[in-house]
């Protein structure tokens, strides 16, 4: 259960990194001219690249299928999916404390 409330954590972290990328870096970059693209960038693949390495392990635990799972990899490439994938992960932590 800790590894799920610890992929959740990420999860939303990752999300929250992907949209502040999008949204406010990229856009103040070629709007503005201020770059801190590359910081934002740089957290965001480190944050990415912890967000794939745990989702495997996670998955054979908790014995999600192969579509969920992708479904969970997916999350982590489309803006604000990470707030769905939290109300799935919730329900799911909810289950394993029952």
């Amino acid at each position: 259960m800790t590894m799920l409330n610890t992929f959740r954590k990420l999860s939303l972290i990752e999300g929250i990194s992907l949209i502040t990328l999008l949204f406010i870096a990229m856009p103040a970059k070629y709007q503005f001219g201020y770059n801190f693209v590359w910081q934002v960038g740089m957290t965001h693949g480190l944050l990415w690249l912890a967000y794939i390495a745990l989702s495997l392990p996670l998955s054979h635990k908790r014995g999600w299928s192969v579509i969920f799972w992708m479904l969970v990899l997916l999350a982590s490439i489309v803006p604000f999916a990470c707030f769905f994938l939290d109300g799935k992960l919730k329900q799911e932590l909810a289950l394993a404390k029952a």
